[in-house]
């Protein structure tokens, strides 16, 4: 683990001294379950739903670095293709990037709607990991109050499938942080103010994954 971007991390944002314990831990159950061959779910509300999807887009494409295919991709995708799809082979071989697989589960606007109406707006996010998740999987769930019901649900959903689970927080982090296997409470209460703490701690997570995965 690169603990020198965690030091970087506190000596930005001092006020985040006491969060340095658990934003180790958080990126150790990451690595773990990425190397594993877990996925990472991501979810929150409002805000934090946007924060949810952000992270999903630094882990599955580029960061800060290039990704591209391994090679053995891109001679399969050279030598398949014929000498037709040559251009479109060649696209992908200079598009493509590499990533670390997560899944932003506010996204799935059809499904939420239906579970909205059918079941109720608290289960939205529980049905989603009871059926997406799995053991060896990790969970992010992001409050600013660590409050939220659905998560709530979810985090315990997590807890029955085996699938580890991180709570990013904020205040005194809530019913959430007694849920959560991992709680990372910025200390902050008032709601801009703790996502403002909440985005330095996930690029910190995204970059040193990035660094350990596409060195």
């Amino acid at each position: 683990m690169n603990v020198i971007r965690i030091t970087e991390l506190i000596e930005k944002y001092p006020v985040l001294a006491p969060c340095a314990d658990s934003v180790a831990a958080a990126y150790k159950a990451l690595e773990a379950c990425f190397t594993s061959g877990g996925k990472l779910l991501t979810a929150g509300n409002g805000g934090s739903s946007a924060d949810a999807g952000h992270i999903v887009g630094e882990l599955m494409k580029s960061f800060t670095r290039r990704r591209p295919p391994l090679a053995s991709f891109t001679e399969a995708l050279r030598a398949g293709g014929g000498e037709r799809n040559a251009a479109y082979a060649q696209y992908l071989c200079d598009s493509l990037q590499r990533g670390l697989p997560a899944i932003d589960l506010g996204a799935h606007t059809a499904l939420i709607t239906a579970c909205v109406n059918d079941i109720g707006g608290e289960i939205i996010y529980a049905q989603q990991l009871f059926n997406y998740g799995n053991a060896g999987d990790v969970f992010a769930a992001i409050s600013t109050s660590g409050n939220a019901k659905n998560l709530i649900y979810a985090l315990l959903t997590a807890r029955v499938k085996g699938i580890k689970t991180v709570a990013l927080l904020g205040g005194s982090g809530g019913i959430m942080k007694d849920y959560a296997d991992i709680a990372i409470v910025v200390p902050e209460t008032e709601t801009y103010k703790v996502q403002e703490l909440h985005l330095p701690v996930y690029h910190t997570l995204c970059l040193m994954l990035e660094e350990h995965f596409f060195p």
